[in-house]
Order: C-alpha cells, then structure tokens, then sequence
C-alpha cells in the first residue's frame, strides 16, 4: 500500500474522534463521562477479540496492559475530565501539543533527535487549533489542567511505545487494538462504577450514540490508527491529532449550528498546513532511511545501532 494511502486511512481515526463531542452532547446522557468511555472501549474491545481471535502471549501480557492503560485506560477518563472542568476548548489546545510530546518522547525512546521541520510546525499546529476553538474564559481550573497535560503525555507516550514494541510476529493491528481496548476498559470499569454507580437508563436515541462510538469511533478508528503507528513514522501519526479538533469545529458549523469567525478559519488554515508539513518532512525522511541515508527519524520501532549508512 502507498505511503499516502496509509496516511489519508489514518487520518479517519481523528476525523473520526472529531465528532465525538457532537454525539456526546446531542445522544447521550449528561454528565457520564466515566460510563460513556467504558461504553466506547470495552464493547470495541470483545468485539476485536472476537474477530480476531488472537490473545496475547508471554510478555505482550504486561505490554498490552500498559498500552492499553496508556492509551485507553488513562486517556480516556483524563480526556473527558479536563473537557468537562475546562472553558472554551483548552483541553483540545493543550491535546494539539501532541506532537511536541511525541517529538521529545520518540528523542528519549526510540533515539530519533528532533528536527527544526517538526518543532516548527507542532508550535504552529497547536496555535492554529488555539485560534478555533478558544474562547474568552476565566480563571484556569488547575485539575482540569493537570488531566489535560496528562491525557497528552498518556497518548502521547503509548504511540511511541507501540511504535518501539511493534507487534508479535503473526500478529495483525486488529488484535493488537483489541488487546489495548480491553485492556483499557477493564481498568476503567471499577473506576466508573465506583465514581458514577450503576449504569444510567438509556433510550433509543443514546443506545445508537454508544453503539456508533463503540464501533466506528473507537474500534475502527483504533484499529485505523495503530495501524498506521506500525508503517508509519510516530512524527507523521501525532501530526494527524489536530484534524480531530478540526473535524469537532466543523461538524459544529454543519450540524450544530455554530458559527466560523474568521480569526478561527485563519487558525484551520494553520493547524491544516502544519498537520500537511508534518506529513511531508516525515515522510521524507522515512524515505532516506529506506534509501540508506542517516537522517532524524526513521520508521523502524528502534534505531540503528551505530549511525553507518549501511545498515
């Protein structure tokens, strides 16, 4: 498959997660932001198992668990609390400095020092989705900042992890993201029931919500984008983040009703370019290295052991 058409299949999963908060407020119930991440991985999860068939041997035990807290179990329940206790989408600028965690991450992790190409453009992103989705707001919660930095740092952390770890040999992304939505979901049940109680009565109309998350929001999108971590550089996947924020201003201007000023269409102009310019210096560089060049990042889970350009 050509390298473009794993991005733009990539790119789904944020396009993707980029309607949740318009499902979430117009489908379900309120203020279950526990129930509604346990609703979004553990169904996505036991349907992957099922399908694939596949379970974990010796140390993917532990590794599974670990990704699946990292980018499931704790991003989840931070993610929607930062939502919940910030103003005027600053849990979605603090998330748009992804790239600038896994940047630093895949530096510490994976040896790939970072380029000025990347930097650049993981500052301009972040700006660009400041400009939509801030609004004039008060005071700072500071605990709904601490879980939107960490939320950042957890996603952020797993996608270089499952980019050093790859996969076992024989098996596919599909098992490999049922393990983690399991995983994942299992961690936040006792955490929802203990928090939020039993589940509350749901309606035709939130029944369909939690179906369309479960499946096109979580399984798919899950399985579409740690596909995309294993053939892709970790750079190139976290540059494709700001699209969900994107996609949320957008789908709120189609189908909500809410308005685009154009301080905000200047600020997708710019997390938009970044996110391309992101794709293009990664991608080029993934190509040198194929070609046998030394250069900042390659898009093998671990670097070479001596900078040689015959590998």
């Amino acid at each position: 498959m050509k390298r473009s058409a794993i991005v733009l299949g990539t790119a789904l999963a944020p396009v993707s997660w980029g309607t949740t908060y318009a499902v979430t407020t117009e489908f379900l119930p309120a203020d279950r932001p526990l129930f509604t991440a346990l609703a979004r991985a553990l169904p996505a999860g036991l349907v992957l198992l099922a399908v694939g068939r596949v379970l974990p041997r010796g140390a993917w035990w532990w590794r599974s668990a670990v990704l699946g807290a990292l980018n499931i179990g704790a991003f989840f329940p931070l993610l929607f609390l930062s939502a919940y206790r910030l103003p005027g989408g600053m849990a979605a600028v603090v998330g748009s400095a992804g790239p600038l965690f896994v940047v630093g991450l895949s530096a510490l992790l994976l040896g790939q020092r970072p380029t000025g190409r990347a930097l650049v453009a993981g500052f301009v992103a972040a700006f660009g989705v400041s400009l939509v989705v801030l609004r004039a707001a008060g005071a700072l919660d500071p605990v709904g900042v601490l879980a939107a930095v960490g939320s950042t740092a957890s996603m952020s952390t797993g996608t270089v992890l499952t980019k050093k770890w790859g996969r076992p040999d024989g098996v596919g992304p599909l098992a490999l993201t049922g393990w983690q939505l399991t995983a994942g979901g299992l961690l936040i049940a006792p955490l929802a029931l203990l928090v939020e109680g039993a589940p509350p009565a749901l309606d035709a109309r939130a029944i369909g919500g939690y179906v369309y998350l479960a499946l096109a929001n979580t399984a798919v999108a899950y399985w579409l984008w740690f596909r995309g971590i294993g053939r892709l550089t970790a750079t190139q996947v976290t540059f494709l983040g700001p699209l969900s924020p994107l996609t949320a201003a957008i789908v709120g201007w189609a189908a909500l009703g809410q308005t685009l000023t154009p301080v905000q269409l200047a600020g997708m102009a710019l997390a938009f370019g970044a996110t391309v310019a992101g794709q293009l210096g990664a991608g080029r560089r993934a190509s040198r290295v194929a070609a046998g060049d030394t250069v900042a990042e390659a898009p093998s889970p671990a670097p070479a052991p001596s900078p040689s350009p015959t590998r």
